[in-house]
């Protein structure tokens, strides 16, 4: 077990931007690896919090569930096409520096044999998973102001310098787009579905809606595009203009995309090129729009704290249920 601040050194240099040169990521790998420091991985007791996010709605005793995992994911051209990504229970898109995005996708159900690649991370990011019991958190790094941040938060964060064995570089893609996670190296078996205290709630459509084909959200450097399938009853996804596959050349489509209107405002970090790290606020409320079954839905959405889930209603205050399936939750700069 390596001290704190020798893993707080191995966690930044990881995380290093894309500019860094190879040399500098290949060393700093190596570095980390070489500490062979084990996260704690146990789940933790009862808070008290909401677990509404169990498909039948019942709230399974809390102590039977474990952590999930939430893997932070590039999402840049040279990242893809990524590793995992359709295994996830529910992926979260952000906007970050230069207006590109990043993925988190979060996994409860079942584990992928790897995931990514695996970027750093963002403070709005320990803000959104404050829902989660404890989750395990897996990186690549971030900025060293922000670690203390990240030691501080209710989870438990897992960076190359703290999990022997768990990432590995892929051989073809240069650094930093090509470092994965072996999500068995982390947790010992998926928790279960349960352990997804989002508030999300599954079953029928509401009434109402419109039908709705595609739907396309931009951010300034980055363009989704969910089209709706018939034939497989899934939005498919495709990023600035493509078709969104996995490595092993499946189509990314999810159940239902959620685009959910938030806040976004200048955190107090900023890039290596000193652009902005933005802060997506995701407690609070808002409008939103909820795609499945090839129609559009309006609707409100209400997180009360950083502990509970998001509700997510029409506008006579019922509550909106999600299609079986994954969930897309695309984080839209409110108007």
């Amino acid at each position: 077990m390596v001290g704190a601040e020798r893993a707080r050194r191995s966690r930044a240099a990881v995380g290093a931007t894309p500019a860094a040169p190879l040399l500098a990521a290949a060393l700093a790998l190596a570095l980390s690896l070489a500490a062979g420091c084990t996260t704690s991985r146990s789940p933790s007791p009862d808070d008290g919090r909401s677990t509404s996010g169990r498909p039948d709605g019942t709230s399974p005793p809390a102590t039977s569930l474990g952590p999930v995992l939430a893997v932070k994911i590039d999402n840049a051209d040279a990242a893809r096409p990524q590793t995992g990504v359709d295994a996830a229970d529910v992926v979260y898109v952000e906007q970050v520096e230069g207006g590109l995005s990043r993925l988190m996708a979060v996994y409860a159900s079942r584990l992928p044999q790897a995931v990514g690649p695996v970027r750093s991370a963002r403070e709005s990011d320990l803000e959104l998973l404050g829902q989660f019991r404890r989750p395990v958190l897996a990186f690549s790094g971030a900025q060293h102001k922000l670690l203390p941040l990240i030691d501080r938060a209710p989870l438990d964060a897992v960076t190359p310098g703290d999990a022997s064995g768990a990432y590995f570089r892929g051989p073809d893609r240069a650094a930093p787009h090509n470092l994965y996670l072996r999500p068995d190296r982390l947790l010992p078996s998926a928790p279960g579905a349960a352990a997804l205290t989002t508030g999300f709630r599954y079953g029928p459509a509401p009434s109402g809606g419109r039908a709705q084909a595609s739907h396309t959200v931009r951010y300034p450097a980055a363009r989704f595009t969910f089209t709706w399938s018939a034939d497989r009853a899934r939005w498919l996804v495709s990023m600035d203009g493509t078709p969104t596959v996995t490595a092993d050349g499946q189509r990314v489509a999810p159940a239902t995309v959620v685009v959910q209107y938030v806040t976004m405002r200048a955190s107090a970090f900023h890039d290596f090129l000193g652009n902005d790290t933005p802060y997506t606020e995701t407690v609070g409320s808002g409008t939103a729009e909820v795609l499945r079954d090839g129609r559009a839905y309006d609707v409100r959405w209400k997180r009360a704290t950083a502990q509970d889930g998001t509700d997510f209603t029409t506008g006579d205050g019922n509550p909106v249920d999600f299609a079986e399936g994954q969930v897309w939750v695309v984080f839209a700069k409110a108007p």
